[in-house]
Parts: C-alpha cells; structure tokens; sequence
C-alpha cells in the first residue's frame, strides 16, 4: 500500500509500524491539539528517539524542516521534511497518572503514557524503556528570564509535520488528553497520521482541504 491513514482518537494513542524511506505526516485536525511522538528502533528496542539526544546535536532547544531528531545511540532516526506550524516542544515529559493526581488531584484520568504504553507494550516496551515525548503542536516558550512556559498551541486544523524515517521503526502518538490546564485549548481532539512511501507536498494531506 502506497499510503495508510489512521486517526488517534481524542485523548487516546495509537501504535504503528514504518520502514526506512517511509514518510509520516502527523496531522492536527481540529487545531490547538498536542500529540505526544515517540518512536523506537524496530531491531533493537534499546535504540529509542531521544529529545536530550536531538538537543545536543542541534545546539538548539527547537526544531525545523532539515533537521535530524537523533536517538539514544546518537544515530539521526528521523528528517523533518515539512512542518506548517512550526512550534512545537522538546522539553516537557509526558503527562502520567502521578501529574493529574498529584498536581490536579483528579484520579484514574487518561494520561499520555498509559495512551502511548497501550500499543508499545506489544512490541516489548516498558515503561521504564518508554522514550520521552516529541510535543508535536506543544507550544511551550521559554521565557526571557529562562522559565519554561506551556501554553495552548497555535496551530490551526489541518496544520502538520512530515518526518522521513531513517530506520525502521515502531511509533506511537498520543492526543494528549491534558484538559484541566491550558495546553490543548481545553478541548481534546483527534490527530491524524498519514504514512506514505512518497512525499508529494502538501497536497497530498486531504485534511488541509
């Protein structure tokens, strides 16, 4: 199959599997919607996408269309080919159970990595060997006086980020189901992925239509 469409249901996760050379377009397809990305070595688990890794190498806390996002091996894992939006984030770990108990006293509330542990787990994820968290969309500034801030995104519907991968690889994205703060607008909505063996610009995203 030349192209494969899956939707992340609002606030949940989705697992899936690409080939090196393959494109992945993560689409935001209401707006103002976080996806938690991350992606491990398909032949060896211990090899997973690294935001520490990715910093270092790009010397910068932020990321752009020609860049590599690196692994734990320092390997380049994936290429950003295209990005509409722009801002998204590399610093702030995935929400969990302890963050909405502890900080929002709210329990048993979906968080994103129990989102993306549900379909990594079949591939031999563990918790503890779970990668931190590419914030697609995530708008999250650092302030002049060195604070870092999360605040909901700017991104529109249909605004997207296109990654050629470098290897094969098992990804999982979560629409992060943070709706008690700022982060997500409030309102948790589905995301879109599209993996594809060619990119054709961004025509070929129907969801912009």
């Amino acid at each position: 199959m030349c192209q494969s469409t899956l939707t992340v249901p609002a606030g949940h996760g989705k697992t899936f599997e690409v080939k090196k050379g393959q494109f992945i377009t993560v689409i935001d397809t209401g707006g103002q919607q976080a996806a938690d990305f991350v992606a491990v070595n398909a032949d060896d688990l211990s090899e997973k996408l690294s935001p520490v890794h990715t910093r270092q190498h790009l010397r910068s806390l932020f990321f752009k269309p020609g860049d590599a996002l690196w692994s734990s091996e320092n390997r380049p894992m994936l290429r950003i080919v295209a990005d509409t939006i722009g801002i998204h984030d590399a610093n702030v770990p995935a929400c969990d159970r302890t963050r909405f108990s502890v900080d929002f006293g709210v329990e048993g509330h979906r968080n994103c990595v129990d989102n993306l542990l549900e379909g990594m787990k079949a591939h031999g994820v563990t918790y503890f060997s779970l990668p931190e968290p590419f914030n697609l969309f995530q708008n999250g500034p650092v302030t002049a006086d060195g604070r870092m801030e999360v605040t909901d995104p700017t991104s529109k519907a249909g605004d997207c980020i296109v990654f050629e991968a470098l290897c094969d690889l098992i990804c999982a994205v979560s629409s992060c189901p943070q709706d008690i703060i700022p982060g997500n607008g409030l309102q948790v909505t589905p995301i879109d992925i599209q993996v594809s063996n060619h990119y054709h610009g961004e025509s070929q995203h129907a969801v912009n239509a």
